[in-house]
């Protein structure tokens, strides 16, 4: 059986994963600290700051929910240490491109929130 902490890193895991498949900005920022950082490739491009251009895509693209895209995201590592958690999350199909999101997550006033996203997409 899973620890609180766990169960509640994987709920927080969760609101990204059901935000982004159906389009809800506000669910995914949910899962995010305010101050939250996130840098990647996109397109042979690099990203780097905070999340902002993310939560637009997700509240402007067509939803996978609404636009029948098929969508799937596993967790595929999550690793708690104290109050700091690092968890991989695969997404194969998302706006048509494979991303790999690399999450750390920290316990802040007894909520676990992404601090940190790096991604990359083939």
């Amino acid at each position: 059986m899973a620890s609180g902490d766990e169960q509640d890193v994987r709920a927080t895991l969760q609101w990204y994963i059901d935000g982004t498949y159906q389009g809800d900005e506000e669910l995914v920022r949910r899962a995010f600290h305010p101050n939250a950082r996130m840098s990647g490739y996109l397109q042979g491009q690099l990203l780097c700051g905070g999340p902002e251009p993310f939560f637009e895509t997700v509240r402007t693209a067509p939803a996978p929910a609404r636009s029948g895209e098929p969508y799937q995201a596993e967790i595929t590592h999550l690793e708690i240490a104290g109050p700091a958690a690092s968890a991989t999350l695969v997404e194969p199909s998302y706006l048509g491109l494979h991303f790999t999101d690399y999450l750390h997550l920290l316990k802040v006033d007894g909520r676990w929130q992404i601090v940190s996203k790096t991604f990359m997409h083939r």
